[in-house]
């Protein structure tokens, strides 16, 4: 993933097809399904709160807009940050493609000069998604993408899991590798390894926390697709949903989340909680 942190509403009315098949039930709704139910619900319990139908979001880190294109599918209007040209390309043209490239807007930045092209408390939601293991200083990162918050917003924060990473590594047999990135102070498993920083989801509630949020919610993304051999997902009747329904029922669960690749926190301020 990038390095990043990555005007008027549409004409258009927003499209009603059911939300929940945003992403596609594909392959690759392995990897982001648990996370956008979670989000559509952040997102419609928003608008309810606000009593408006088109909620300002800013996606830090959105690159080519897996989640900001659905989002605006909605009726949203989403700004999306990244520090790749051709990932905010990759952007425009998807949103051209789902018809909803007059509410979404790609600007070019990262998470240290966020500020430097986004609004300040300006938004009622703010993804950060595959940012928080890039950045040099993961506290700063999310104070700056809790900034970015009106006073009544939510934070969905996505971040590498360290006991996935450690789980991966000792099914494939380096279990050197596995026992240095358990005992490693950011989670690593070697000078190999391409992701600087893996977190606990006690590390990242502690995060979240101390930059003024409430935790709503925590996942586990991953649990299980990352460790299913493909062919059999690909072949196997059914086995594609079967495995979609058992990622979202384990998500939850403290036991589960410990092993998932990826973890999943939603914040709250303390003007969005609900009475």
């Amino acid at each position: 993933m990038s390095d990043p942190m990555r005007p008027p509403v549409s004409p258009h009315r927003p499209q009603t097809a059911s939300p929940r098949s945003e992403p596609s039930r594909s392959r690759a709704a392995l990897r982001t399904a648990v996370v956008w139910d979670v989000l559509q619900d952040a997102l419609d319990r928003r608008v309810k709160a606000t009593g408006r139908q088109s909620l300002d979001v800013l996606d830090t880190g959105g690159g080519s807009g897996n989640f900001a294109v659905p989002a605006a599918r909605l009726g949203h209007r989403v700004t999306v940050v990244d520090p790749s040209p051709n990932a905010l390309f990759a952007l425009e043209r998807r949103a051209a493609e789902a018809d909803v490239a007059d509410r979404v807007r790609g600007v070019q930045g990262d998470a240290h000069g966020l500020f430097d092209v986004v609004e300040r408390g300006g938004y009622d939601v703010v993804l950060c998604h595959g940012v928080l293991e890039y950045v040099d200083d993961p506290a700063e990162g999310i104070r700056n993408v809790v900034a970015a918050l009106r006073a009544e917003g939510v934070l969905s924060l996505l971040a590498a899991g360290l006991g996935g990473a450690v789980l991966a590594r000792a099914l494939a047999g380096h279990f050197t590798e596995a026992r240095q990135a358990l005992g490693d102070p950011d989670g690593r498993w070697g000078t190999g390894d391409p992701v600087p920083r893996r977190f606990t989801a006690e590390q990242l509630t502690a995060l979240v926390e101390a930059a003024g949020l409430r935790i709503g919610a925590v996942h586990g993304v991953r649990v299980f697709a990352d460790l299913v051999p493909g062919v059999l997902v690909d072949t196997e009747p059914g086995a594609m949903e079967a495995l979609l329904k058992l990622e979202a029922a384990a998500a939850e669960l403290a036991a589960f989340r410990s092993v998932a690749t990826q973890l999943h926190v939603l914040g709250e301020t303390r003007g969005a909680q609900e009475p």
